[in-house]
């Protein structure tokens, strides 16, 4: 499968109404399924990518009004534009509603993960250049 190929269809799922898209070429099989589908939303529209998150210890425990930003794929994640430049986000920054907060690289694409709403950031829970697993959190909010 090439690039564009694949490209294109994780544009065609974005853009429909369904949970998963599998597709088979020359031997090779492609399944994509949206992260609201993985979390059991099936009749509630997409999840946005900060939700409240209750896996953690009580040590850990985030405030009742605290969000996470959960990762949309698999992939390495780059918290900064390029090396040796500053983050996009800091501990203590207040960010709005479509800021850009980070960058995960997936098959040699880059997936911009921005803020769903306004608050501030509370806790950078993800090291740049570190592999992520789809739902995993990357950031705290407040």
């Amino acid at each position: 499968m090439k690039q564009e190929q694949i490209k294109t269809l994780i544009d065609a799922l974005a853009a429909s109404d369904l949970a998963e898209l599998e597709f088979s070429e020359n031997g090779s099989t492609l399944r994509l399924v949206k992260l609201s589908a993985l979390a059991g939303a099936s009749a509630a529209p997409r999840q946005p990518a900060a939700r409240r998150s209750p896996r953690h210890s009580p040590e850990e425990a985030a405030p009742l009004d605290a969000a996470e930003c959960l990762a949309p794929l698999h992939g390495v994640v780059h918290l900064q534009p390029a090396p040796g430049e500053p983050p996009f986000v800091q501990p203590g920054q207040a960010v709005e509603a479509g800021q850009l907060l980070c960058v995960i690289e997936a098959m040699k694409m880059f997936n911009e993960v921005r803020a769903e709403r306004e608050g501030t950031v509370r806790q950078v829970l993800v090291r740049s250049g570190e592999e992520v697993e789809a739902g995993q959190p990357l950031f705290r909010f407040e």
